[in-house]
């Protein structure tokens, strides 16, 4: 039986690694951390545990056709809570915008804000629906590989969305600011501006307003143990605590793999890891892209995170906060036009345990936030300390309540953390900024050309950043190999 590595156990390698063992091969996941999950690794600490990455759990129709290809469906692993609000948003002291499950509530708000407004979001949203089953149904499962992938009846009739921005498509029709920045926030997670990314992307207001916001019972975590135990299920084996040093290439084609210092016979490797991280394990001549290729690419934010644990309920918050009382632009021009920490930033914050309250200890509350910053900052503990003091500032003045005295401790993450747990290319959080010339075809491809049997995924691929285009990704390269293997024993 071919032995097939899959290196990270993030959830496109976890993806890849369940695809390729239910086609028979032998299958094992190296992950240099030593709990598995990637970016979705969980933190415990005196009775608390956060989430370290992934937050939001949108497109749940994605999970559920991924554990369905395996007869299987997410109730079997976790459990879904879908929240209302979905998220509520700070705009100014004491006053926040919260997003109702229900969307007649959502047109009421609309409407509370600029009559009229929720006849323009009703077309909106109902546009983002077809574009979502187009983007979902037939594009982002393609490779990647041609420019003819997007060339098709549904996205020619759609041809403008593409060459105008979603900014230009909300501010020509809502006047009020606030109702522009809910529609503008989803996009966010795509790792671009809204004032760069193409209008066709509006799908994903389709998918925060209409499929909703939904928390996996036990957080994120909770979903790459699922998606484990349906890969060892099916036999993959799982290697913790193992750094792989070297790809072995043997006549352009894959032969082995060194890990801790051991070889391994290898007859095909999927990389999940850091692309760029991927390419250094291999010989110059072997790599897709110099280092030049990787100079010229834009990266999406890097992120400055806080895990807090307070030692009382918090009020005045929902499970997902996100705090825009400051300038949206001026902290976006610090991310994408002139790199460098912002002034007074924006940031988002989860309070799970709201929700779900065995994630902290009885009568506590636990917090993640977040805030985006350029990829490739130096950070160091005085800036940290800097910016937890000035968001708690900010927390305490809108919600009206005092936290500074609660906190209990708190864990900070920044972009050295992301270079050194994930060697994360420039402590990138997202991948690349997905414009449209770093997209589909035009991304980094999922085959090595130059080394037969070696392939790439995860979010700095297609289809892109997010936990559903992570396993939309594995899917993807394990069905490039299995092709590739099967054409070889013809």
């Amino acid at each position: 039986m071919e032995k097939v590595f899959i290196i990270g156990s993030g959830f496109s390698g976890l993806s890849a690694a369940c695809y390729m063992a239910k086609e028979g091969f032998d299958v094992t996941v190296v992950e240099k951390n030593n709990t598995i999950g990637g970016r979705a690794r969980q933190f415990s600490h005196h009775g608390f545990s956060f989430d370290m990455g992934p937050t939001f759990y949108w497109m749940p129709d994605v999970m559920e056709n991924f554990f369905r290809d395996f007869g299987k469906k997410s109730s079997d692993f976790y459990q879904l809570i879908r929240l209302d609000p979905g998220y509520e948003i700070y705009f100014d002291r004491r006053d926040s915008v919260k997003l109702p499950a229900d969307f007649k509530g959502i047109e009421d708000t609309f409407e509370q804000y600029e009559p009229g407004s929720s006849r323009f979001l009703d077309r909106f949203l109902k546009e983002a629906e077809y574009n979502y089953h187009v983007a979902m149904d037939k594009v982002v499962h393609r490779p990647g590989k041609s420019p003819l992938e997007l060339i098709i009846p549904e996205t020619l009739g759609r041809v403008l969305q593409f060459v105008t921005s979603l900014s230009y498509t909300v501010n020509r029709n809502l006047k009020t600011e606030r109702l522009r920045q809910i529609l503008e926030f989803p996009v966010l997670f795509l790792g671009a501006k809204p004032s760069d990314i193409p209008s066709f992307y509006r799908f994903m207001n389709y998918a925060d307003m209409k499929l909703g916001t939904w928390h996996v019972r036990g957080g994120m975590y909770q979903m790459a143990q699922g998606m484990k135990k349906l890969a060892e299920e099916s036999g993959v084996t799982f290697m913790t605590s193992a750094t792989v040093e070297k790809i072995v290439v043997h006549n352009r084609k894959v032969n082995g793999i060194r890990i801790n210092g051991q070889s391994y016979p290898a007859w095909l490797i999927i990389s999940g890891a850091d692309y760029h991280h991927t390419e250094s394990l291999l010989e110059d001549e072997y790599r897709n892209y110099p280092e030049s290729y990787w100079k010229k690419r834009v990266m999406a934010p890097s992120g400055m995170l806080f895990y807090v644990g307070f030692n009382k309920k918090l009020k005045n918050v929902s499970h997902h906060t996100l705090f825009f009382d400051t300038d949206f632009e001026q902290h976006a021009w610090k991310i994408y036009d002139d790199p460098g920490w912002p002034s007074r930033p924006l940031f988002y914050a989860s309070f799970p345990s709201i929700t779900d309250p065995e994630l902290a200890p009885e009568g506590k509350e636990e917090a993640i936030i977040l805030i985006p910053v350029a990829s490739g900052l130096q950070d160091n503990p005085q800036l940290r300390e800097f910016y937890f003091r000035q968001i708690i500032t900010q927390m305490e003045r809108l919600t009206g309540q005092e936290l500074r005295n609660s906190i209990l401790f708190c864990k900070s993450y920044g972009p050295s953390d992301f270079m050194r747990d994930y060697h994360a290319y420039k402590g990138n959080a997202y991948g690349l900024l997905n414009i449209l010339m770093q997209t589909a075809f035009l991304k980094p491809k999922i085959e090595n050309r130059r080394v037969r049997n070696l392939f790439y995924t995860g979010q700095l691929t297609v289809p892109g950043p997010g936990v559903p285009p992570a396993i939309i990704s594995g899917k993807i390269a394990a069905g490039l190999a299995t092709s590739c293997l099967r054409d070889k024993k013809r």
